[in-house]
């Protein structure tokens, strides 16, 4: 991936609002693969049994999802995702989604996304499908 690309992916994480108001980071990313982190905040991303929400944990996922399909330097949208809840985060955990691009066809592409917390359980699993737009230039 290039340089200024990845500046510009960087950036629009920071002014994203719905990543900064669950505070996202953006920690790696390169051609088909990026890796988001976010503390499991219970305050404000609890469900109604006190733990994790599926949205907050989706979030992440979907974060580590669209920055790795993006980051060939085209828009990528997503068509399928298929999220896996295997087990709830401790309050205060830091997570850690890490999306890698595995197929491409001409028009689609298969990412596996894995979130685990500090202590490397895996938290959820998901593989999603992409669509890219004939190749237009991102941002």
């Amino acid at each position: 991936m290039d340089r200024p690309l990845e500046e510009k992916l960087r950036r629009a994480v920071q002014e994203e609002p719905f990543s900064r108001r669950l505070g996202m980071d953006l920690k790696e990313i390169r051609e088909g693969f990026a890796r988001v982190e976010m503390i499991f905040d219970p305050l404000s991303m609890a469900n109604i049994y006190g733990k994790a929400h599926g949205g907050a944990l989706y979030s992440l996922i979907d974060e580590a999802f669209q920055l790795a399909a993006n980051s060939h330097g085209w828009i990528e949208v997503a068509l399928n995702v298929n999220t896996t809840y295997i087990a709830p985060p401790e309050p205060g955990s830091r997570l850690t989604a890490t999306a890698k691009l595995t197929a491409t066809s001409k028009k689609t592409a298969t990412y596996h996304i894995q979130l685990k917390d500090e202590q490397d359980r895996i938290i959820a699993v998901c593989q999603a499908l992409s669509y890219r737009i004939e190749r237009t230039p991102l941002l």
